[in-house]
């Protein structure tokens, strides 16, 4: 395994980061880490990269115990953080210079790197004089500059622009094809455009773990639906195959199903059964954003 994490917990004073979090990753894997806001995806990755300590469980990278061996596991392991630090006052190329004097990689790796997340026309510059979207790719071409096997990513596609985004996602795509890439990130699309499978945490808990292929097979289906008149919950209810019901409006619900079966002429009978009238009702597959949205609202 390049990667496994087993039964680690990260308190901070009286909050719990992390609580028992457990999985495994293998080369040639593209996995993204998702969840909201404060659910632990930064304390992870700093643990991953020896950066902190938990307080309880184990962490290896390419077979290295990231607790016993911090700085060994390091040298395997490629980390772009959420705030990237650069040293602003450098050229690009001398800052990717100096850090290859520290990694003791050939410098022709530097040249490498700058075509690959393509700074070839920024090269010349000082890194305080680049665009967000352009140091993005400076702490990139940090990050693969030693051909680590494991690259962990913090947000990296932060600030670009579209036409950037597809570059990088496409850059993102080959590093995955022989090494194992762990990035988290808020895009949604980005995710199903790129990873082969997908971790979600909320409040320090591992809540879904599945391949990519797997959720878009099982996708249910999401019916928005507006009534004549109100409609109460344990009615809607006695709907068969429903997952959720969720009241958005007056008289309006989003039903969500699991069945193959397209449940629209269902809601029409139900609607029939029960003397009522349906002014609008459109459907859709779920997404993995509205998954996403599903698992870790409260």
């Amino acid at each position: 395994m390049s990667i496994k994490v087993s039964s680690v917990s990260k308190i901070y004073k009286t909050q719990k980061a992390l609580n028992t979090i457990s999985f495994s990753a293998e080369k040639g894997q593209i996995i993204g880490f998702l969840g909201p806001n404060g659910a632990g995806k930064s304390t992870m990755m700093k643990i991953l990269t020896g950066f902190i300590k938990p307080n309880e469980g184990k962490v290896y990278v390419d077979e290295i115990n990231v607790l016993e061996n911090p700085l060994e596991a390091q040298k395997t392991i490629g980390y772009l953080p959420e705030h990237n630090p650069l040293y602003l006052d450098m050229y690009v190329r001398e800052y990717l210079q100096f850090l290859a004097s520290i990694f003791q990689v050939d410098k022709n790796q530097i040249e490498t790197c700058i075509e690959k997340v393509g700074l070839i026309a920024e090269a010349h510059k000082k890194i305080n004089q680049l665009s967000k979207g352009y140091q993005q790719r400076v702490g990139l071409a940090a990050a693969i500059l030693h051909n680590p096997n494991i690259l962990i990513l913090d947000e990296p596609t932060t600030g670009l622009d579209p036409n950037q985004l597809i570059e990088i996602r496409a850059l993102i795509k080959e590093l995955g094809k022989d090494k194992t890439v762990l990035f988290s990130t808020h895009i949604m699309q980005e995710v199903e455009a790129v990873c082969d499978r997908v971790i979600i945490i909320k409040k320090g808990e591992l809540i879904i773990d599945k391949k990519i292929a797997e959720l878009q097979k099982n996708q249910q289906q999401i019916i928005k639906v507006i009534f004549n008149t109100k409609v109460d919950k344990v009615l809607i209810n006695q709907l068969e195959n429903l997952v959720s019901s969720i009241n958005i409006g007056k008289n309006t619900w989003q039903l969500t199903f699991n069945s193959d079966e397209d449940m629209r002429s269902k809601i029409f009978d139900f609607a029939q059964e029960n003397s009522l009238k349906i002014l609008e009702l459109s459907s859709k597959n779920k997404t993995l954003e509205s998954l996403f949205t599903e698992l870790t609202s409260d």
